[in-house]
């Protein structure tokens, strides 16, 4: 490798941690190459991890089992200023650094037109972990944070109707934990105090569906909708 070649190589080395695909809580895209490409799905579908974006793009990815596994290794901080119950201060979130996301997809031709397949997917990682507590001045014990993990189950099916549009549909099957700690200051404002801090994890499951299109208008025009 030339001279210009390693530092090209360690430039984008160092860029790396700051192109999660990523909105907030929830991934724009999911699948590695989604992610790989600032999470561009919808229209584009590469793998079988497209039901979580758009089912439709089953009939465009074949037969094929992908696993993978994100590592996502988010900064989170908070900066308290103006507060009169002497909470100012700058506070590092990040005691729990890094979180290992896996996923797997399956698909199946059933027939030339029709696409059956699953996805397993979760969302993750955004979680807080401060361990000098933001609310200690207020009564807050201990390390403070939240955690909220949700992981989905995607069976889903998909027709192509032509050569250019396709359309799908995903059940998706929903389960998510919360947690929270650090909170024993905010107590007296709560209607279940004993519920509202460092107790078991709660839990919820959840059941929908996903609908979508794609649609391929010319040699470099494919539109897509969910």
């Amino acid at each position: 490798m030339t001279q210009r070649g390693i530092w090209i190589a360690v430039t984008l080395l160092g860029l790396a941690p700051a192109s999660w695909a990523t909105n907030g809580y929830f991934a724009n895209g999911y699948g590695v190459k989604s992610e790989g490409i600032a999470g561009i799905g919808i229209a584009l579908p590469q793998d079988t991890l497209a039901i979580a974006s758009n089912p439709a793009g089953l009939t465009s990815v074949g037969n094929r089992l992908d696993v993978g596994v994100n590592l996502f290794t988010p900064k989170r901080s908070a900066t308290i200023s103006g507060n009169g119950a002497g909470l100012n201060g700058q506070y590092d979130g990040n005691a729990t650094r890094d979180f290992v996301i896996p996923e797997l997809g399956y698909s199946q031709q059933l027939t030339p037109e029709l696409v059956a397949g699953i996805a397993l997917y979760g969302n993750g990682g955004m979680n807080t972990d401060y361990q000098r507590n933001p609310f200690a001045a207020v009564g807050g014990k201990g390390s403070a944070g939240v955690e909220l993990s949700q992981l989905f189950v995607s069976p889903a099916i998909a027709w192509k109707l032509n050569e250019t549009q396709s359309l799908g549909v995903a059940l998706n099957l929903a389960y998510q934990t919360f947690t929270a700690k650090g909170l024993d200051g905010f107590a007296s404002f709560s209607s279940s105090s004993a519920n509202l801090d460092s107790n078991q994890r709660d839990s919820s499951t959840g059941v929908g569906l996903r609908l979508g299109w794609t649609g391929k208008l010319a040699e470099q025009w494919t539109l897509g909708a969910t």
